[in-house]
Order: C-alpha cells, then sequence, then structure tokens
C-alpha cells in the first residue's frame, strides 16, 4: 500500500495513521515516491517517520530520482532509513520523468541517463561497503542493517533501461498505466531475461497502479490525477484519464491482483487516490 503523499493538504497524523494501519494489516510494503517540484511531503525525512511509526511492514521508496541527491549524502540518508528500521528498507531509484525537479534543485537535466544513475549508485554501493570515496579521516557511515545496503529496485522501462538496470538492481519497481495484463507479462520476460543475460539472481519484479473504489471511483481517479499529472498539456491529459488506473469493486480488484500474480510479479503496490483511510481497511479484508 502507498501512502497518500500527492494527495493535497496532507499532514503528519494523517501519514502517522495510514503508516500504522497499513504496518497492522497484511501488507507486505508500506510505499512512497518522490517529487520535487510539487506539494508532496519530502522523502528521505518521511522514511525516518515511517521507521518510528511501523515495526513490521517493508518501508520502500518508489522511486527516489538519484540525480536530484548528492549520491554520498543520499547513501548515508538511506544506511540511516536502513540502520533505524531495522533493515526494512528497499530503495526504488530511477532518473525521473520531469525536467522541472531537476531544475527545481538545481541538478542538471542532461544528467538525466541511465549511466548517470549506474554511476551514483555504484558510489553510493562503495560508501555502504566501507570504502573512502571521498577525503576524509574515516569512511562515511552509519553501515547500513543490511551487509552491503539496502535492496535496491530500478524505476525503468523499456528494453535498454532494463539492461542497465540488471548491472546494478535487485530487481524492477514497475508500472502499469493502463492494467494491460499482457504488456505487463512482456516486461516481466524482459526483465528476467535481462538479469539471466547480465549473470544475476533471480530479479525481484514488482508494479503499482492508481486505484479508486466504488461506484464514482472513475471520477475520484481522475479528480486526483488532474493534480498529480499537472506538467501534462490538458487535452492530452484528458485523453487518458479514462483509462488509467483501475476503478470498481474489490472483487474486480481481486480478480486483477491475480492476474498480476499469475504472470509472477511478486509485489502489486496500490496508489490510492483519496486519502481516507477507509481504503485501507477494505484491502486489507480482502486481501486477508
Amino acid at each position: 500500500m502507498t501512502l497518500p503523499l500527492m494527495e493535497p493538504e496532507v499532514d503528519g497524523p494523517l501519514l502517522e495513521a495510514w503508516a500504522k494501519a497499513v504496518d497492522e494489516g497484511p501488507f507486505s510494503s508500506l510505499c512512497f515516491g518522490e517529487r520535487m517540484a510539487f506539494d508532496n511531503p519530502e522523502v528521505i525525512t518521511l522514511l525516518g517517520a515511517c521507521a518510528a511509526w511501523t515495526k513490521r511492514v517493508q518501508l520502500k521508496t518508489t522511486v527516489i530520482v538519484a540525480q536530484l541527491h548528492n549520491p554520498v549524502m543520499l547513501a548515508k540518508s538511506l544506511a540511516t532509513a536502513d540502520m533505524l528500521s531495522q533493515g526494512r528498507l528497499s530503495v526504488g531509484l530511477g532518473v525521473g520523468g520531469r525536467t522541472e525537479d531537476y531544475l527545481a534543485v538545481g541538478a542538471d537535466p542532461a544528467t538525466r541517463k541511465q549511466a548517470d544513475l549506474a554511476e551514483r549508485v555504484a558510489i553510493m554501493k562503495r560508501v555502504w561497503a566501507g570504502e573512502k570515496v571521498v577525503d576524509t579521516l574515516k569512511p562515511i557511515g552509519p553501515p547500513p542493517y543490511r551487509k552491503g545496503g539496502p535492496e535496491l529496485l530500478a524505476g525503468a522501462q523499456g528494453p535498454k533501461a532494463i539492461r542497465a538496470a540488471a548491472q546494478w538492481a535487485d530487481g524492477i519497481s514497475g508500472f502499469s498505466f493502463d492494467l494491460n495484463i499482457d504488456t505487463a507479462s512482456d516486461s516481466v520476460e524482459q526483465v528476467r531475461a535481462a538479469w539471466s543475460e547480465a549473470g544475476r539472481p533471480e530479479p525481484k519484479l514488482t508494479t503499482a497502479f492508481w486505484f479508486a473504489l466504488g461506484d464514482d471511483g472513475r471520477v475520484q481517479l481522475q479528480r486526483h490525477l488532474r493534480h498529480y499529472f499537472n506538467w501534462i498539456e490538458a487535452d492530452a491529459l484528458e485523453a487518458m484519464l479514462p483509462t488509467v488506473g483501475f476503478s470498481g469493486s474489490l472483487s474486480e480488484l481481486k480478480s486483477l491482483l491475480k492476474q498480476f500474480e499469475d504472470i509472477g510479479l511478486h509485489e502489486v503496490q496500490l496508489i490510492p487516490t483519496s486519502e481516507d483511510i477507509a481504503q485501507v481497511h477494505q484491502i486489507a479484508e480482502l486481501i486477508s
């Protein structure tokens, strides 16, 4: 279950209540992503809070845009979150899809490349291994709870990006816009083939999609996406709204989740389009 970070006017008590409800339920992960030029909470600070609010559930970023951060500082921050959560951290990393996020922090949009991401990951792994990556008296700590650092998933789409990710990632932090199972199945096979060619262990396979429950779910979902997709031209956005994400009943959602499970995905991350915590309890009951 993903926190409702991209809803307007979320606050600390709301996020804490969601985090605890997810932790107490049958969910495998508590997820949240990153945007910079938007009104969502900052992801690293939130990781620390979620580590304190929860005891069981895995904490998963989906995704952090590595080029918006200094890689040494990001490695230190994530190692701290891994230590605080006692190894429950899983990190999705990607290049991001919005130039404005790069400009907001003074990052060079020209670095929005898979090769640059791989270079930053290599620096982070050296920090987590206790190597000196800069001229300091001691290596940079703290050491992560998990030896070698937290699980890393790549926010990669397309054959070229997937092959690049296979060199450094433990798996894929995927996304499904139109919930096409055939497309998702093809992507699963691409990822498995890329990891096999790279001589890597079996990859962790995840995907995510927006959801809304009930008869007015599509209205709710479209309201949310009009807020979230604030960088997309209005006509293009309206054209995609009828087919993006899931809206429907719990039984229909259960059937969809089973289809994703059948093609070999290890995890589906549900992204809420409302801050109503009743959704967490409804889906917890469904999963149970």
